[in-house]
């Protein structure tokens, strides 16, 4: 289950040390998916939009942080919503390498998931570093469902 934190379920959804795999990706991104959109009046291309987006970046942390390690590690997603600046941001972190091997850079139908994350999202910023990677997506003008407001 999401744990939405001290602040209110609608502006928080996190879920930390989840094991980074095909199967606990896809999980998440369906309780993610229900959470936007029980909270956010976003349309049906705009969520499809967030969803897809967060989708890649969790399969890249499933598929790529842990390659060298003997076995999957965690991976984190975070959503904060900034209701001042309308502003959803969503965070998806490991603790793993995050490379890809240099086979799977060869392959033509590989590689479209950081540029896919960019187009979707108005910012999207990677850092990635001997601890980790750290995926943050943006979205701007992005309203509260009137039934999530205080």
């Amino acid at each position: 289950m999401a744990d939405f934190g001290q602040r209110d379920s609608s502006t928080r959804f996190a879920h930390s040390s989840v094991l980074a795999d095909a199967a606990c990706a896809a999980q998440l991104r369906q309780e993610f998916s229900v959470w936007l959109k029980r909270y956010f009046a976003v349309d049906a291309t705009k969520a499809s939009d967030v969803v897809l987006a967060v989708n890649e970046a969790l399969a890249n942390a499933a598929e790529f942080a842990y390659t060298a390690a003997a076995e999957p590690g965690a991976m984190h997603l975070r959503a904060d919503y900034d209701c001042t600046a309308a502003c959803l941001t969503v965070t998806v972190t490991d603790e793993g390498a995050w490379r890809i091997a240099d086979s799977e850079r060869k392959r033509a139908s590989r590689g479209r998931g950081i540029p896919l994350m960019r187009a979707l999202a108005d910012r999207a910023t990677i850092d990635s570093t001997a601890k980790g990677t750290r995926v943050r997506l943006e979205w701007n003008h992005v309203t509260a469902a009137q039934n999530a407001v205080n």
